[in-house]
């Protein structure tokens, strides 16, 4: 079958949901069709990993974004595109049908990275969606042994919640202490400690290297030799962008994402791309592709309304963050524990500065309340600079 909208989108998720309302609040009445690859409308994902497993007043119809209802969006939902053809205007899908456009708008996401002999099933997770999440839930209620693999966003909040419903949890990750990676030695020996009071068994300084499953029972084969027997495995190892089904002319950058001005605009006319897949020019940041809820509601948004006329440029420097067992953090910029930092302790919580030779890179915020914080955080690092004695950052922020 063919199809003609004026905006299309390919990829279902919550950048695709933005777009279309910044589209309708440009005041477009075009067209809109939405190609998603999963069979569910866009939902809120940091939902899957937080609030759906932790307040039990969070529904699924709080969480709801009523996309086709807000916008009279058109879904295609399970089709994924297989290819584009930007001289004619169109995309194809797996099932053969093809979709001519006006604009086309890349939000593709990405696709978790895989571990060798671990297929995707229903014991093994590669937790990124919706029926990922209903699958778990499912699995959770039977209080299983879950290995989780990765110690990053994804790992420690399904971690987390894990143990919170009385499963038995092993996390798998290749640093020393849990969170190592980007929290200062301090602050990530706390935040590893927070999970084994929670009872959680933590394995640092291991990757898994491969696996199989053994009739009911999934085998994790750890990078020191020995293995771990578990009835669920969870991986969170961070995504690859989804950019195979484009073409050549469409420029990508060195990590396969796709390149973008700041008008989000790729280098062909009429292809633009947002969200984790897009590597855009940050206004404070430079050059970066991020793949968190802030950056994909404010981009999509702002994608809609270019994509509808607007002359607007993409100007927001996006914050992220995570809540674990009763602490939250915040943080705009970038967080890397092998650069210098200096803590500012808070009645129990921190405001941390990461700073290379040159200026302040990220601000990370843990486990504190400071009206405007962010804001001061972002103009902090819009500095570009750091003074001579790092020392004085203490009391910038709050």
């Amino acid at each position: 079958m063919h199809h003609d909208y004026d905006f299309l989108i390919v990829g279902g998720g919550m950048v695709a949901d933005a777009a279309a309302k910044g589209i309708r609040e440009q005041g477009s009445e075009g067209t809109i069709g939405i190609l998603g690859e999963e069979p569910t409308p866009p939902f809120p994902r940091p939902a899957l990993s937080k609030k759906l497993w932790t307040d039990p007043d969070f529904t699924f119809d709080a969480a709801a974004m009523h996309t086709s209802e807000e916008t009279g969006a058109t879904f295609h939902l399970g089709s994924p595109v297989t290819g584009v053809d930007t001289e004619a205007r169109t995309a194809t899908t797996a099932a053969g049908d093809t979709f001519g456009y006006g604009t086309l708008l890349v939000a593709t996401g990405g696709r978790p990275r895989r571990i060798e002999g671990l297929e995707p099933g229903d014991r093994v997770l590669y937790f990124r969606d919706l029926a990922d999440y209903n699958r778990l839930r499912e699995l959770a209620q039977g209080r299983p042994r879950v290995v989780v693999v990765g110690g990053g966003y994804i790992g420690s909040e399904i971690a987390a919640a894990l143990s919170q419903h009385d499963c038995e949890v092993t996390v798998v990750h290749p640093g020393e202490v849990l969170g190592d990676h980007v929290f200062p030695d301090a602050l990530a020996r706390r935040f590893e400690s927070l999970f084994t009071d929670a009872g959680v068994r933590v394995h640092g300084g291991l990757k898994a290297v491969g696996g199989r499953e053994d009739g009911d029972t999934v085998v994790v084969e750890l990078s020191d030799g020995s293995s771990l027997e578990a009835d669920v495995v969870v991986v969170g190892l961070g995504i690859s962008p989804d950019t195979d089904f484009l073409p050549a002319d469409v420029a990508r950058a060195d990590d396969g994402g796709v390149r973008v001005d700041e008008r989000l605009t790729t280098s062909v006319p009429g292809v633009l791309a947002a969200g984790d897949v897009a590597e855009y020019p940050d206004r404070i940041l430079g050059r970066r592709r991020v793949e968190h809820v802030d950056n994909a509601g404010e981009m999509g948004s702002a994608v809609g309304r270019i994509m509808a006329g607007s002359t607007e440029t993409y100007d927001h420097t996006p914050m992220f963050y995570s809540d674990v067992l009763g602490v939250g953090y915040e943080a705009v910029g970038t967080l890397d524990a092998s650069l210098e930092t200096v803590v500012d302790e808070r009645d129990g919580g921190a405001v941390v500065y990461y700073l290379d030779d040159q200026e302040v890179r990220g601000v990370l915020l843990w486990d504190v309340e400071v009206d405007g914080g962010l804001d001061q955080a972002r103009a902090v690092l819009a500095e570009h600079a750091r003074p001579t004695d790092a020392s004085a950052l203490v009391g910038r922020i709050g």
